[in-house]
């Protein structure tokens, strides 16, 4: 079965423009749930909209598992993970936040974000852990939803989360209006208000409620019984943002060493709000009448 688009277009309206993006790049769905393929994940990140107008492919059971069962453990992990898996993999919309935040954080950070996942200080962080942590992704962007028809939200949610959300929050309320820095800053504050025990029931009723994905076999075994060590996770964090990067780079070098300054301000460009991009791009011009190269 395959479900056109346009069928579910209205609930656009109700998504945050994050939410927007994943759902136009996801090419999957498994019981309701959308997921992005890792190629899917490399067009969101690296290109202004998809390649093809695409459906979301209904996986079975069976292809889900068998996707599962091809994806490699973390200590096989490359520069070149996600381009060899293409599409062989499923990527939820918590990862997708989980993983744009890891292409937008400085090495001198990745310390400070394992031990955001590393609740019970041991140095490892297990499955359990991760999905706290996807939890607290999910509280936070959820006090960004657009308000609406709560029928269209609860139909979003599912697709997003892959179950129905309740209103009640483990979280303490104080701070709400606050708008965070990042999604760091809003882990640290975040896990400094809330139990882990509490947190931890939760990641439990998630767990046995929700499919297992790519990044949770990569990082923790297909029984999921496996530990992430902090070499692990920073040589991932690492691997992906060199292969963004070098997709990135390769994009514009068509088989060249370098790149135009002009392709440069393009790729940056992509990462601001900024609409009207002509006269930045004229102000560099006349700032580097030159061509130098990159």
């Amino acid at each position: 079965v395959t479900e056109n688009r346009s069928d579910l277009e209205d609930l656009h309206l109700y998504a945050t423009p994050r939410e927007q993006r994943f759902r136009r790049f996801a090419s999957l769905e498994f019981e309701g749930q959308l997921y992005m393929t890792p190629y899917d994940f490399i067009q969101a990140v690296t290109s202004d909209e998809p390649k093809h107008a695409k459906k979301w492919r209904s996986l079975s059971k069976q292809e889900l598992n068998q996707i599962l069962m091809e994806t490699p453990p973390v200590w096989k992990g490359s520069s070149k993970l996600f381009r060899n898996l293409n599409e062989k993999g499923v990527i939820s919309y918590t990862e997708y936040l989980f993983l744009l935040c890891i292409l937008t954080k400085p090495h001198a950070g990745f310390r400070i974000a394992f031990n955001m996942f590393d609740t019970d200080g041991n140095e490892m962080v297990d499955k359990k852990e991760f999905l706290v942590l996807q939890e607290i992704f999910r509280k936070k962007n959820e006090k960004r939803e657009k308000k609406g028809d709560e029928e269209k939200r609860a139909m979003l949610r599912l697709q997003l989360y892959g179950y129905h959300t309740s209103t009640n929050s483990v979280l303490k309320t104080e701070g709400e209006d606050l708008v965070p820095r990042s999604y760091w800053d809003t882990l640290r504050r975040s896990t400094s208000q809330a139990l882990f025990s509490d947190l931890a029931e939760r990641a439990d009723d998630i767990a046995s409620s929700l499919s297992d994905t790519t990044l949770l076999v990569h990082f923790f075994g297909k029984k999921g019984k496996a530990e992430l060590n902090f070499e692990d996770f920073y040589r991932f964090m690492d691997n992906l943002q060199t292969e963004v990067l070098e997709i990135e780079f390769l994009s514009y070098s068509n088989g060249m060493n370098t790149i135009s300054e002009e392709d440069f301000a393009h790729i940056l460009l992509r990462y601001t709000n900024v609409e009207n991009t002509s006269s930045y791009l004229e102000n560099m011009r006349c700032s580097i009448p030159e061509e130098k190269v990159i």
